[in-house]
C-alpha cells in the first residue's frame, strides 16, 4: 500500500501510520461516526448482493483496523442477514492495539433494526464473545424484544416507530462508547447522512465496473442539503484506491 497523498506519493504505509491516518479524534465529548464502504468504479455497491466481490486485501487491513480503533461497531439489520455478520473476531496483535488505546479487548456489535428483526439464532448472537446491541423502536413487537434479551443481546430503545439514530448514539456515547465504526448498510448510511451524523467517510473504489442493477453506497432517505467533505487522504494498492473523507470542523 503506497500513500498518494498527502504525504509524497509513493511512499509505503505501515500500520503505525494507517492508525494515525484513521485514528479517532482525542478527547472527544460526543458520539464520533466514521462509515466504512467499498464501491466499484461505475458506483455499485455490491456484486451479487454482497460487498465481497469488491473488496482486497488492503479494503480488508483498512476495514479490521476500523474494528481495532473503535468502541462499538454499528451496521445495519439488513446487513447483518445478508452478510451472515457474527462477533468481531481479534488476535493478539489486535488486542495489544486495543489494550495500548485504552479500549475493551472486543468492541460490541450495535445493529440498527426498527423491528427487532434478528433471529435469535444469528451468529451475531450464538458466534461472539460480546453480546450485540439490538437498537430498535417502542413498535417492535415485545416477544421479539424478549426473545434476542434471552438469547443474550442487550436491548437499546431508542424512538417510537422509527430508531432515532440521534438518541441512538447519545445512549451509546453515555456508556463511553463515543468512537462509531459503521459498516453498512447503505439504507443506514443514508439516515446518518440525513441526520448529518457522519463525521469521517472511508471509501475504497475497486477497479472494476459492476454494470446495472446494484444501489449506491447510500440508498434510501434523502438529505435537506448536501454534505460538505474535505479529503483527507487517499492510499493505493493494486489499483485499488482507499479514500478519506472528514466533515470540515473541529471533531469534538
Amino acid at each position: 500500500m503506497q500513500t498518494l497523498w498527502p504525504a509524497p506519493a509513493g511512499n509505503p504505509v505501515d500500520d503505525d501510520e494507517l492508525e494515525r491516518l484513521y485514528g479517532y479524534p482525542d478527547g472527544l465529548t460526543r458520539p464520533w461516526v466514521q462509515a466504512n464502504f467499498v464501491s466499484s468504479a461505475d458506483g455499485a455497491v455490491t456484486v451479487d448482493d454482497q460487498s465481497e466481490g469488491l473488496s482486497h486485501p488492503a479494503d480488508k487491513r483498512i476495514f479490521l483496523l476500523g474494528r481495532d480503533l473503535a468502541d462499538v461497531v454499528l451496521v445495519g439489520g439488513g446487513t447483518v442477514r445478508a452478510e451472515g455478520y457474527r462477533g468481531v473476531r481479534t488476535n493478539t496483535t489486535r488486542r495489544a492495539r486495543r489494550d495500548r488505546l485504552g479500549l475493551s479487548p472486543i468492541p460490541p456489535i450495535a445493529v440498527v433494526t426498527g423491528s427487532a428483526g434478528i433471529s435469535p439464532d444469528s451468529p451475531l448472537l450464538t458466534d461472539t464473545e460480546v453480546p450485540p446491541i439490538i437498537i430498535t423502536t417502542d413498535a417492535a413487537a415485545a416477544e421479539r424484544k424478549r426473545t434476542l434479551a434471552a438469547a443474550g443481546a442487550e436491548i437499546l430503545v431508542a424512538g417510537e416507530q422509527k430508531v432515532d439514530l440521534t438518541a441512538a448514539l447519545a445512549t451509546l456515547a453515555s456508556r463511553g462508547l463515543r468512537r462509531v465504526d459503521c459498516e453498512g448498510g447503505p439504507h443506514l448510511l443514508a439516515e446518518l447522512i440525513a441526520e448529518d451524523l457522519v463525521d469521517q467517510l472511508c471509501l475504497t473504489v475497486a477497479p472494476l465496473l459492476a454494470g446495472g442493477g446494484a444501489g449506491r453506497i447510500a440508498i434510501g432517505r434523502t438529505s435537506t442539503a448536501p454534505r460538505s467533505m474535505e479529503l483527507a487522504s487517499v492510499l493505493l494498492e493494486d489499483g485499488f484506491t482507499m479514500l478519506r473523507y472528514r466533515k470540515p470542523g473541529p471533531p469534538a
